[in-house]
């Protein structure tokens, strides 16, 4: 953040955003049961395909965040997000960091957003990730009989996630400092 402020510490406020997406659907996530030793766990499963996505953005310092539930992934559906993202942190210069997906280039960007795209390939590198592993964990055999069941689920998770939380999770000095030096 340090960098940040010295390049554009004209009394502005500045954000950094990590962003991404993730599909939740009706197919059961599995994970780990604790049994005793030799005992097979046992959990129910389904398997519809029915699904939507979750685009989120969470800023690293302050956990502040933004998700918007879309029924598909594309350029437009992006774009109606990062307008959204952009009207609901208007009083800020919002770094977007994303990754290398062909939706996120062809959008037009509003001029408090600017983003940052960082090296193909490597999702580990996008704090976000961590953020929705742990969405995923608190949806593990959770078997929902349709998808506003599993929308309601996912809105009282995120509804209980506290911002020290979310920050927590996406607050990695070292990795934006890289990536901005990797981008520059």
């Amino acid at each position: 953040m340090k960098v940040l402020y010295e390049l554009f510490g004209k009394g502005e406020k500045i954000c950094y955003f990590c962003q991404d997406e993730t599909r939740l659907g009706l197919k059961t996530i599995p994970g780990k049961r604790i049994t005793v030793k030799g005992v097979k766990p046992l959990g129910c499963t389904q398997w519809p395909r029915k699904k939507f996505y979750l685009y989120g953005a969470i800023e690293v310092q302050t956990g502040e965040s933004y998700f918007y539930e879309f029924s598909h992934l594309d350029s437009q559906c992006f774009q109606r997000f990062i307008n959204q993202l952009s009207e609901e942190f208007s009083d800020s210069i919002n770094f977007l960091q994303l990754d290398n997906g062909s939706f996120h280039k062809n959008v037009d960007y509003p001029e408090n957003i600017i983003p940052i795209f960082q090296p193909p390939h490597s999702p580990e590198l996008n704090p976000i990730e961590r953020f929705w592993q742990k969405l995923k964990r608190e949806l593990q055999w959770e078997n929902c009989q349709n998808l506003q069941q599993l929308q309601q689920k996912v809105s009282e998770i995120l509804l209980k996630i506290d911002k020290l939380t979310l920050a927590s999770l996406t607050k990695w000095d070292y990795l934006i400092e890289a990536i901005l030096s990797a981008t520059s």
